[in-house]
């Protein structure tokens, strides 16, 4: 078994704040029950191909454009006014139930935390501040620094680097199979956690951390952490 890590690296949205909200408004703006996951799988896949042509647009003017797409691939396409109005939101969500006490556990438990966010760094302030969530993290980090977006080997790199470890002392923390993917391939250790309607990727690893809630996971590490 791995040591246990010294730092833990949260993902932001879906894995600490709660998307519902959003994903309603978005739905309702489109007149479609799967307008979100549509729109949120083509900005993942447009932040990619950013990445691939090796040039670097902010998270939120991707989301933007990408709403926009599907919008009119759903053929009710709209206005720059209404997105925007949507998308504002994305500064207004709460937590996940456990989040707050799961953080504040960890906290005192002596691991540092940090998050890290394809979104841009003024738009996770504003996300954690919202949340009140900011108090718990040692450091919050939006790729915006690199120009590169998760899951790009340099964004988990990063995060060693500013504190000085190697991999197997991090833990990436999301509820993401692209991000645990991209973590695992960067030599991380990876928790994820299994929210309603996210998978692993197969091809992967089995991360070394699978649970139903970031209150489960906080159990493991505490426990671990006192024997």
């Amino acid at each position: 078994m791995k040591k246990l890590p010294k730092i833990l690296i949260f993902d932001v949205n879906e894995t600490l704040l709660d998307l519902t909200k959003l994903k309603t408004q978005v739905n309702e703006a489109v007149g479609s029950d799967t307008a979100f996951d549509l729109w949120f799988s083509t900005l993942l896949h447009y932040s990619l191909v950013e990445n691939a042509a090796g040039v670097y647009k902010d998270f939120g003017a991707i989301g933007k454009n990408t709403l926009r797409m599907v919008s009119k691939n759903l053929h009710n396409l709209l206005d720059d006014i209404s997105i925007d109005a949507i998308l504002s939101n994305i500064t207004n969500l709460s937590p996940h139930p456990e989040v707050k006490a799961s953080l504040q556990l960890l906290k005192e438990s002596g691991f540092i935390l940090v998050a890290l966010t394809n979104g841009g760094q003024k738009t996770v302030e504003a996300q954690l501040e919202y949340a009140e969530l900011t108090a718990f993290f040692d450091k919050i980090i939006s790729v915006e620094q690199l120009k590169k977006f998760k899951p790009y080997p340099n964004t988990y790199q990063y995060v060693l680097e500013l504190y000085s470890c190697t991999p197997e002392e991090a833990l990436l923390i999301a509820a993401h199979g692209w991000d645990i993917y991209g973590a695992q391939m960067a030599g991380l250790q990876t928790g994820f956690i299994a929210r309603p309607g996210k998978n692993i990727y197969d091809i992967s690893t089995v991360p070394e951390y699978v649970a139903k809630d970031l209150a489960a996971l906080t159990k493991r590490l505490t426990s671990q952490k006192e024997s």
